[in-house]
């Protein structure tokens, strides 16, 4: 084979095949604006795994998972994917390449058909909506909202998400509004705040935690390494 013809790979030498690999092992965190994605990055690197926040349809298309986190208000949320053209390439790469994605925090929210935060109409990757917590709970007591804080995690249903994650652990929150599916088995696991909500969500490439992975210590990087063997 002379020095100027590609092999098997279609990559003419070492270098080329590192390169390939590495995009094809690349976690991409999809850059919309949000805070907290650079947390998200820390936590993966801290993993030992390969990941790059981006807005580049390309570098999403190439990578081997996707992760949408990030914190702030589903109407600004949506807008900004709309503006950067993500909307179209999220739907290619989760819905029709079948990708896996992980949402956080405000991702769980905006993969629903619709938020009650700013009437915003979201992704539409699962049926449902996000309600905004009430002002008292279900007893009568009155709720402080947005909840800040950790909170007990009841694993609903089995799932890869969970290995070596014991049931009821405690994980971090920081939410006003909470995803509300309109199918049940969607809901791998719940937790209460005034009253029953869903905490995880999944469904075939799609898992979505409301709480964050990211701050919740040694389970929420246990949960994140899960998401990185699916």
């Amino acid at each position: 084979m002379g020095p100027n013809e590609r092999g098997p790979l279609g990559a003419a030498g070492a270098g080329d095949y590192h390169a390939l690999w590495g995009l094809a092992s690349m976690i991409a965190i999809i850059d919309y604006g949000a805070g907290n994605l650079a947390s998200v990055a820390r936590a993966l690197e801290y993993l030992g795994r390969r990941c790059e926040i981006t807005d580049r349809p390309g570098k999403i298309s190439a990578a081997a998972r996707l992760v949408l986190p990030g914190v702030g208000a589903a109407g600004a949320t949506m807008r900004n994917l709309k503006a950067r053209g993500l909307v179209e390439v999220l739907r290619r790469e989760v819905l029709e390449r079948g990708k896996p994605l992980l949402g956080i925090c405000i991702g769980i929210q905006v993969l629903l058909e619709r938020s009650e935060e700013d009437d915003a109409q979201c992704l539409g990757f699962v049926e449902g909506r996000a309600l905004r917590f009430g002002a008292t709970g279900a007893l009568g007591r009155r709720l402080k909202v947005p909840q800040f804080g950790w909170n007990r995690v009841r694993q609903e249903r089995s799932h890869p998400l969970f290995e070596g994650v014991p049931d009821q652990a405690y994980f971090y929150y920081a939410n006003s509004y909470y995803p509300e599916p309109a199918r049940a088995e969607v809901v791998i696991a719940t937790s209460e705040y005034g009253r029953r909500f869903c905490a995880v969500l999944a469904r075939d490439n799609l898992v979505a935690t409301q709480f964050h992975l990211e701050k919740s210590g040694p389970l929420g990087l246990r949960m994140l390494d899960n998401f990185c063997r699916l």
